[in-house]
């Protein structure tokens, strides 16, 4: 089980003071690589010119643009809600960028009020997010929000 508390504690740390946007998400992804059990890929993506673009992550290559409104991250966008998928396969426009992904979890970013991205994690198990890591993660983001 993970102690979100305690990543979050981390993170807090190892941002601190850091005023570089790209360390400090990538050092965040490498967080949740590190200490999430049972994902393969962790990381963000960026709303750029009306669309999400592809920013720190840890895993296998990656989509580099999305469509708001389209996959799980784009809907995350468009309706400025995490979205807590338990099987991809089944999620209406899922877009498969790593075709070993079957659960995911996608948290919005904000930044002054706007949405800045997203928060990112999939899974090669159905069913691996919980809503508890709902929870968690959203914790762990509120802490990106301040520092971005």
């Amino acid at each position: 089980m993970v102690n979100y508390e305690t990543l979050t504690l981390q993170l807090k740390a190892l941002t601190d003071g850091i005023p570089y946007e790209t360390a400090n998400l990538a050092n965040a992804a490498a967080l949740l690589w590190e200490h999430l059990p049972d994902i393969n890929w962790a990381g963000f993506y960026k709303m750029t010119d009306g669309k999400l673009v592809l920013g720190p992550f840890q895993g296998k290559t990656a989509c580099i643009v999305i469509p708001v409104g389209k996959g799980v991250c784009g809907t995350a966008v468009a309706q400025d809600k995490t979205q807590l998928v338990c099987d991809v396969h089944e999620f209406p426009g899922h877009i498969a960028c790593d075709c070993a992904s079957n659960s995911e979890i996608v948290v919005p970013i904000h930044v002054n009020g706007e949405i800045w991205g997203v928060l990112d994690i999939d899974s090669p198990f159905v069913g691996r997010f919980s809503e508890t890591d709902q929870e968690g993660l959203e914790m762990f983001v509120k802490v990106l929000e301040q520092i971005l």
